[in-house]
């Protein structure tokens, strides 16, 4: 198992990573990337505890999101199928099985900060910290012909596409959101600032 995450887990988190596995008899599935999540936790009809997590995902954000999910199962387990799965039992539990992998061995120093700032009270899902999402998002593969970007990062004025396929028109930030026009309705939408999308460079509008 250890030789199977070492391509997806910092070096000094894989045998902590290991022995929780192994202590909640986890079933672990590395999985394609899905769009919607970045993993999830379910116990099976044969009562399995069953994991997936996004293959695609870097070393910090697999680790982030394996720990979430080994949580779901650990707040399950001690409290109860019938609490909320982001609540209070979630958020203690996430914490103190995130409080070992925090430090500078496993972390790089400049993540360790957002981190500590995000597990004061840990969010759903670590896309909702927008500090914390685009810092992570340094840690990515690197694709050289990807044109996926964040919002903030589209010129004002410019098209990008979002991952259902709507193409739309990067207007100006209010508060803390970037207001962009749909091109096929008209509609006004808002979006975060590490909203991940398609640049669109070569865009050409067409009337209907």
């Amino acid at each position: 198992m250890i030789e199977k995450l070492k391509p997806y887990l910092p070096e000094y988190a894989l045998e902590p990573v290991f022995e929780l596995i192994k202590h909640y008899q986890v079933h672990l599935k590395i999985v394609n990337e899905r769009v919607t999540r970045h993993g999830d936790y379910k116990k099976d009809l044969y009562g399995k505890h069953v994991i997936t997590v996004n293959a695609n995902l870097n070393p910090y954000r697999f680790l982030m999101t394996l720990i979430h999910e080994i949580a779901h199962l650990v707040a399950f387990q001690k409290y109860g199928g019938q609490i909320k799965p982001h609540g209070t039992e979630w958020k203690r539990t996430f914490q103190l099985l995130m409080v070992p992998f925090l430090r500078s061995e496993i972390f790089p120093n400049q993540l360790l900060p957002l981190l500590a700032n995000h597990f004061r009270n840990p969010s759903a899902s670590s896309d909702t910290d927008e500090r914390l999402s685009i810092a992570m998002k340094r840690y990515d593969e690197q694709d050289k012909d990807s044109k996926v970007c964040f919002v903030y990062e589209i010129p004002l004025g410019s098209h990008f596409r979002t991952y259902n396929g709507k193409t739309f028109k990067r207007g100006p930030l209010r508060v803390k959101r970037f207001e962009c026009l749909e091109v096929e309705t008209g509609r006004i939408y808002t979006f975060k600032a590490n909203a991940e999308v398609e640049m669109l460079t070569h865009y050409i509008f067409k009337n209907k």
